[in-house]
């Protein structure tokens, strides 16, 4: 299957290969910028440009979660490979981790000059990787919330940043 988050307010959850529309959830007051599968398959997170990360139980189609925090526009999110935490990646030129289980921010990652633009937890480890509109990437140990490298390169904007 495959999720998506559009400019309508809407995520939806597709059939694949054949794309017939099987889940459509509502409940942003603006745009989706980005969808993230729990590793279980069973939750989706979502970020909106409304400053809100949003968990969805898939079973009942139902937010289960909003993560409220963040001073504008939240570009990405992702989840954590053991399912408890959740990254986020916003215009207010920081990033947040958030402890799912008990609802709150568990750090916010400073050090960004711009809008950071993605983020993506490392599988298994600690290590969080952040792109920005300050024509950076940033490693970060997630756990005590510092810039462990920043990466010089780009002559723009870095948009997104993918670990393999």
């Amino acid at each position: 299957i495959v999720a998506t988050g559009s400019d309508d307010r809407l995520w939806k959850i597709w059939g694949f290969p054949n794309g017939n529309i099987i889940m459509t959830g509502e409940g942003h007051t603006d745009w989706l910028s980005g969808c993230c599968f729990h590793p279980s398959g069973t939750q989706l997170v979502t970020s909106s440009a409304d400053k809100t990360v949003r968990i969805w139980d898939l079973s009942k189609n139902k937010c289960i979660l909003t993560l409220e925090g963040h001073a504008h526009a939240v570009w990405d999110c992702s989840w954590h490979s053991c399912g408890n935490f959740v990254a986020s990646a916003s215009m207010d030129n920081t990033s947040k981790i958030w402890d799912v289980n008990s609802e709150r921010c568990r750090r916010t990652l400073h050090g960004h000059k711009d809008s950071v633009n993605s983020i993506e937890f490392l599988p298994f480890s600690n290590t969080v990787l952040t792109s920005s509109a300050d024509k950076t990437l940033s490693l970060w140990d997630a756990r005590m919330g510092l810039c462990a490298h920043t990466l010089h390169g780009h002559l723009h904007s870095c948009n997104h940043a993918a670990f393999n």
